[in-house]
């Protein structure tokens, strides 16, 4: 790989120095007849609409001044071209984010263009055709280095490609975000030149390992701590499907945030660290390993796979008994929390940083035989998904944008533009103006996408997290008490009546008090004791009434699972997991 293309230039006078050292000297000598006092170049917004010079009658006499007063026009266009062109430097194009491909058919027909005028123009044709080839090397160069549209948009009749939410869980600095990264950098999600400036900028924070998390650690306070907050969004596309990076935060303070992006996810990826001390760490009593491989499976993810990452550490250096160690360990606590080894759990190694079987195999690696991270994704099976449901799209976040806009993901049923919908638990009625899935403007949603929707009928300051857009025909239900199957998973005092606890319910976080205990459940034959108990300890599984501060929306979890589990947590813990059984209505 020639060594431009990974780095680029201080400054293209350079590049040129460096490549065409004969030319140089025949530009310094060109430069220096140029007119320094020339008028500064103005466009001319009634210009005539371009005509290729050799088309023109009057060929000869074009202006040469024009030319020489802005060397970065003259390289791209020629003075009689539509201005907006004309006026586009090289910062304008790295801030610009238009289409790119729109810009760089007229790039390649204006350098044509200039290339049969320049001869004709003026006495040096040596120099200018010395010019010229630097010009086509620059371009070549520019072409190369010119970012990716964010999202391709695909042709009107293409089938659409299946959408799935990925959650990338784990303990604090296990590489969560740095895989996100590299996996937008790998898929052209993020440009090279957008990480260069992040590598640069993380060099100076003496935080070089750092540069590739950053693609997804947008908030000033999580670069400089290098500590993930906010769930990061990110999307990349395979041959078959779409998907939405949900990056959750590992450090404990943020576990509810994680708790929301594993609420709308679809399959989870354990990010674990492979380095000596660090997997450990993690997968220990007080480590976040543990707590969110729980509450993903809770959150109602049916698919885990383990990253064992770091692999490429000094202190690993892809061994397979460090790989199979932490493999030994974590099987059977996955087993535990629910997910069947065989079926749902596949393990990989990799390495995030240097973006090692990410998405092509390891030559140091030979014992892993398996698809590397983002062909496996891609040869996943299909999930089924009821687009003839009714309506539910648990809100996640909203703010004012030239109106109400609100962010979620579609749990079933579809949504279209211009529809009449409902605002649950306040019953407004709303209408829905226009619809984004992953930024991409569309007129039809289908489940399992992530989307954005700007609403009519319905101020900001009106809508909460937690609260649910649902058809008018078949609205969700919504009361304060209702009666679920808890388990205690830790605990250390006993819990009786009158116990509170906040409450995680798809993307609902409320205040509940247990008010009453009906009954404890044998783990093994399922059998429910005949008498009340007074308490309930940890690793019990009971049957209990809870009331919730506020109105909440929620359905049993036989007719609707993703709005049937939830999660309690404490003091920063989480205490226990359930699902919802009865809903019991209010009394006037």
């Amino acid at each position: 790989m020639d060594s431009r293309d990974t780095a680029p230039p201080d400054s293209w006078e350079l590049e040129e120095d460096t490549e065409a050292p004969a030319a140089a000297t025949g530009l310094h000598a060109a430069f220096a007849a140029l007119n320094v006092n020339a008028k500064p170049f103005v466009p001319n917004v009634n210009a005539l609409v371009f005509v290729p010079s050799f088309l023109q009658a009057g060929a000869a006499e074009l202006p040469t001044t024009d030319g020489g007063s802005d060397p970065v026009a003259s390289m791209e266009v020629t003075p009689t071209i539509a201005p907006v062109e004309n006026g586009n430097t090289e910062a304008d194009m790295t801030t610009e984010e238009e289409t790119w491909e729109q810009k760089e058919e007229p790039g390649g027909v204006e350098g044509g263009g200039g290339q049969e005028e320049q001869p004709r123009v003026g006495g040096a044709s040596e120099e200018q055709g010395a010019v010229n080839k630097d010009d086509e090397e620059m371009m070549e160069e520019e072409e190369e280095e010119l970012p990716m549209p964010k999202v391709a948009a695909a042709p009107p009749d293409a089938p659409k490609k299946e959408h799935v939410n990925v959650v990338f869980i784990g303990h604090v600095d296990a590489g969560k975000s740095t895989i996100g990264g590299h996996i937008m950098y790998l898929t052209g999600m993020v440009e090279k030149r957008t990480l260069e400036k992040y590598e640069r900028e993380a060099k100076e924070k003496n935080r070089e390992t750092w540069y590739l998390s950053w693609a997804l650690d947008t908030n000033q306070e999580e670069r400089d701590k290098g500590k993930t907050v906010e769930v990061g969004r990110a999307y990349f596309e395979t041959e078959k499907k779409h998907f939405t990076i949900l990056d959750a935060p590992g450090h404990k303070s943020f576990v509810p945030n994680m708790i929301g992006g594993a609420s709308q996810a679809d399959l989870a990826v354990l990010v674990i660290s492979a380095r000596k001390g660090e997997f450990e760490t993690g997968f220990e009593k007080g480590g976040q390993t543990r707590e969110h491989a729980m509450l993903a499976k809770t959150a109602g993810v049916k698919h885990l796979i383990v990253l064992v990452n770091k692999m490429d550490d000094p202190t690993v250096n892809w061994s397979l008994e460090r790989y199979e160690e932490c493999k030994e360990k974590l099987v059977p606590f996955l087993k535990k929390v629910g997910f069947n080894p065989r079926k749902d759990i596949h393990f990989m190694p990799c390495s995030g940083l240097s973006g090692a079987n990410l998405k092509d195999p390891v030559p140091e690696c030979p014992w892993y035989t398996g698809l590397p991270f983002i062909s496996h994704l891609d040869s996943l099976p299909n999930f089924t998904r009821s687009s003839k449901g009714p309506i539910r799209l648990p809100i996640v976040d909203k703010y004012k944008d030239m109106g109400t806009v609100i962010l979620g993901k579609l749990e079933s049923g579809c949504i279209s533009k211009a529809q009449q919908l409902i605002m649950m638990p306040n019953r407004h009625t709303v209408e829905v103006l226009s619809l984004l899935s992953d930024d991409v403007e569309t007129d039809d949603a289908e489940p399992g996408e992530n989307l954005k929707l700007r609403l009519k009928g319905i101020e900001e300051e009106e809508i909460l997290p937690g609260f649910i857009l649902c058809s008018p025909d078949n609205l969700c239900h919504s009361g304060r008490t209702f009666d679920a199957q808890i388990v205690i998973i830790e605990h250390k005092s006993i819990i009786c009546p009158g116990y509170n606890a906040v409450l995680h319910l798809h993307t609902c976080i409320e205040e509940v008090q247990i008010t009453a205990l009906i009954c404890v459940v044998d783990k093994k034959t399922g059998e429910k004791s005949k008498t009340r108990p007074r308490f309930v300890k940890q690793d019990q599984v009971c049957i209990a009434r809870l009331r919730a501060a506020g109105v909440i929306c929620l359905e049993t979890f036989r007719e609707f699972p993703q709005m049937g589990r939830f999660t309690l947590r404490d003091e920063g813990k989480t205490i226990a997991i359930g699902k919802v059984l009865k809903l019991v209505p209010e009394k006037d």
